[in-house]
């Protein structure tokens, strides 16, 4: 008899270990610090009334007066001066700066515009007032004709006119480049893809 109540003991305390513990919520560290918290909200931002992009984000951590705004899960929409949508940006954060009207995109960042060019940073200013992306970090840019690789460029939201730092290397229609060497004169491109040279 005893056997069998020590029995039932041990699977009485097996169930109650094996309860699933309460979800723990993730804290961050910037909430602690931070002049206001938002979750999930959009913000416009226009030049002379015309809306250039739309920033959505999942959190907006606000500081210095509510001037640098932290976020997180950032979705980024261009816009041309006719209102038309120009390209999409997604990073997994970001760093607003209301006084200079700058983003900077960090971690994961792709720009992809409406006619399917595609790229890829670690890191991107977006400048509000020069309507430009730019990044002195590696990056590929992928078109279905052209593909463009190098560290450093400055161009338009859609990509159509890219200007590349250094190190360029890419291939068009199967023609390959060699790397811009160090110390020459940066690249710049056309979203027209060259045609191969005549034999």
């Amino acid at each position: 008899m005893r056997l069998v109540w020590a029995a039932a003991v041990l699977v009485v305390l097996a169930a109650c270990t094996s309860k699933k513990q309460p979800p723990v919520a993730v804290h961050s560290s910037l909430a602690d610090s931070a002049d206001q918290v938002m979750y999930g909200r959009s913000f416009n931002l226009t030049d002379q009334g015309l809306m250039r992009a739309q920033l959505v984000f999942d959190t907006a951590f606000f500081f210095d007066d509510n001037t640098r705004i932290e976020l997180s899960k950032v979705n980024m929409t261009f816009f041309t001066v006719t209102g038309a949508k120009d390209a999409v940006l997604t990073s997994q954060h970001g760093t607003y700066n209301s006084r200079t009207s700058a983003m900077v995109a960090r971690k994961n960042v792709v720009v992809v515009s409406e006619d399917g060019r595609r790229l890829t940073t670690p890191e991107l200013l977006y400048s509000q007032q020069l309507n430009q992306i730019s990044s002195d970090s590696a990056f590929v840019l992928t078109e279905p004709n052209r593909r463009l690789e190098g560290v450093g460029f400055r161009s338009d939201p859609d990509m159509k006119n890219i200007r590349i730092l250094k190190g360029a290397t890419g291939i068009v229609r199967g023609i390959s480049t060699e790397p811009t060497p160090a110390g020459s004169t940066p690249t710049a491109a056309s979203s027209t893809p060259t045609a191969p040279p005549r034999r």
